[in-house]
């Protein structure tokens, strides 16, 4: 076996159910989905992908997106008790048009299949990016906006399909239990708001996805990553679109002294290979820092950065070194997403590998919105967004918030809020 005690793994999801009368403004909160990825929003997605419904169905496209989205907050319950509990409170995104059916599972699963993977994926692109303002604390460096890249995996249910599109991760024991897709991510350091993610199958390496990934990258931002990712290969995309790095290189990796600046940092490049390396042609200019931490327990005997910041007035090492350790925020917004929404040792529910591209992307828009929410909390409360418990937001989501209500995302009338006997 690849992993031991993933007993939970093999069992099939339990129809667990929502306390009875449960309405949408209680448990799901739409309003505050809606509030981060606005029904016109979702509308002019539909559109540019050409699914929009085109007949009157019991799952109209628009809703079957905030229901995708729905499911990532509830990844214990079955599907048709999500959907009873969402189609709850969505009645205005009826249009006045009625109520919706609560299908069966195979109309869910038929429904989900007609909207795709795309639209959500365009949804997610346009709407899911840095939320920090200039007084956001912990978001930004000498007017630069912070952000870390990383790569994780998530597992998936054990279907042929799915084996053969995604495959299996494998150890010196064999091939994993489960099928697995890997997926690579920016994170907005102040706000731990996940953006411009891209996944593939199990073996595609977090180069190529980081690739896809780097075009999120804008001017004005820093982006940090691990020793992973330092090469010639990847710094041009990284820098293609203007964004400043700053990336962890390990003690092995070839970096030149050409010039000792008065900061103790030193002038080097990158190279493509080592003909270009030795010729000293075709190389990518970069500053490097290096550092110990003396006294500090477990600490390694030589730690190095690189940047693309090559003036040391503008980004003084000793600076640049003390900032580092920000890049452990993604590490912490991976672990909501996966640990504290998706819950620990929870295999994603879709069967297709189109429906888990899907609900990949229901996965990272909810993240997104609950991120945004907490992001405009902290601000009217003058807080640090990182003060803000993640697990105590999705609980307070998945039970009840009653003062919200079910917010319409355009200028409808606010439906009243109705709530539990």
């Amino acid at each position: 076996m690849f992993r031991e005690g993933a007993l939970s793994k093999n069992m099939a999801r339990h129809p667990a159910c929502l306390s009875p009368g449960a309405r949408l403004s209680d448990f799901v909160a739409v309003g505050v989905l809606a509030k981060a990825v606005p029904l016109d929003s979702v509308h002019a997605v539909l559109a540019k992908c050409k699914r929009t419904s085109v007949r009157e169905r019991d799952l109209p496209a628009h809703v079957v997106v905030y229901y995708v989205m729905a499911l990532a907050l509830y990844m214990n319950c079955a599907s048709r008790e999500v959907l009873r509990c969402l189609l709850e409170g969505v009645r205005w995104l009826r249009d006045g048009r009625g109520e919706c059916a609560v299908t069966g599972d195979s109309g869910i699963s038929q429904a989900r299949t007609r909207v795709g993977w795309q639209p959500l994926r365009q949804l997610y692109d346009e709407v899911a990016g840095p939320v920090a303002l200039p007084d956001t604390h912990g978001a930004w460096y000498r007017g630069l906006r912070l952000v870390s890249v990383d790569g994780s995996t998530l597992e998936v249910p054990d279907t042929q399909a799915n084996a053969q599109a995604f495959g299996r991760p494998h150890n010196q024991k064999g091939p994993g239990g489960y099928p697995q897709i890997r997926f690579v991510t920016l994170a907005e350091n102040g706000t731990h708001v996940l953006f411009g993610a891209r996944l593939g199958p199990c073996p595609t390496s977090e180069h190529a996805l980081a690739e896809e990934v780097f075009p999120a990258l804008r001017p004005g931002m820093l982006c940090l990553a691990d020793r992973l990712f330092l090469c010639h290969r990847l710094w041009q995309p990284a820098r293609a679109n203007g964004a400043e790095l700053l990336w962890r290189g390990s003690k092995s990796f070839p970096l030149p002294c050409y010039e000792r600046l008065a900061d103790g940092s030193y002038r080097s490049a990158l190279y493509a290979n080592a003909y270009d390396r030795r010729r000293q042609r075709n190389g990518i200019a970069v500053r490097v820092i290096e550092y110990q931490l003396p006294g500090v327990a477990g600490a390694e005997p030589l730690y190095r950065l690189v940047t693309s910041l090559l003036d040391p007035e503008q980004a003084p090492a000793e600076q640049l070194a003390a900032l580092y350790p920000e890049r452990w925020e993604i590490e912490t917004a991976l672990d909501e997403l996966k640990t504290h929404l998706r819950g620990a040792r929870i295999v994603l529910r879709s069967k297709t590998p189109d429906l888990v591209r899907q609900e990949f992307y229901g996965l990272m828009l909810t993240h997104f919105a609950i991120r945004a929410l907490m992001h405009e909390a902290a601000r009217e409360a003058h807080e640090d967004p990182d003060r803000l418990s993640f697990t105590h937001t999705v609980r307070v989501l998945r039970r009840r918030l009653p003062q919200l209500g079910s917010i319409p995302p355009s200028a409808q009338k606010r439906p009243t809020p109705q709530h539990p006997e």
